[in-house]
């Protein structure tokens, strides 16, 4: 779906207040399975480019890993896609001549961009396809387009793996993008 709200709500977590001309696609969809969680990611690597800022936001095993999991297979890249929690930033370069995937888990990073910055993200950024997980508030300036997915679970001692994941593309680069069709 296509949207250019005149007042647009941002999504819950999303640190970055949206301007009232600034372009928004968004879709919600429903995910029943840790298979379906990766599937969507290998969709969604059809639709992303170099120089493409993906937010993964969730609480701890909303699935955002393994998201990323089907996005790397998606873009072809080397190497397993597994929570880079210690080591901040994984590159995974390309098998077939596509972007890398750069995925950064920003959890343990307290501040903003200043600290993200150690990362040369913005560097990384034009070449790459960049997810990062936790990114709240601390990567949003890097780019006026991004695309922020939140997954949302039910939580409590269930063995539920149903998702809800709100797709929201921000900026020029997702104006025209129907996420509804991922």
């Amino acid at each position: 779906m296509e949207a250019a709200h005149p007042s647009v709500p941002p999504v819950p977590g999303d640190a970055t207040p949206v301007s009232d001309t600034t372009p928004v696609s968004e879709a919600t969809l429903s995910v029943d399975s840790p298979e379906q969680m990766q599937e969507l990611g290998r969709r969604l690597a059809k639709v992303l480019r170099p120089g493409d800022l993906v937010m993964l936001t969730g609480e701890l095993g909303a699935g955002k890993t393994t998201l990323t999991r089907g996005l790397g297979e998606g873009l072809g890249v080397r190497g397993a896609v597994t929570s880079p929690t210690f080591v901040i930033a994984r590159v995974h370069p390309s098998l077939v001549g596509g972007p890398a995937l750069v995925h950064v888990d920003a959890y343990r990073l307290g501040g903003g961009l200043d600290e993200m910055e150690d990362l040369d993200l913005d560097v990384s950024l034009p070449e790459s396809v960049v997810v990062v997980e936790w990114g709240d508030g601390k990567v949003e300036e890097l780019t006026d387009d991004r695309l922020h997915l939140l997954i949302h679970r039910v939580t409590g001692d269930t063995d539920d793996d149903r998702r809800t994941v709100v797709l929201r593309g921000v900026g020029e680069r997702w104006a025209g993008e129907d996420l509804g069709a991922l």
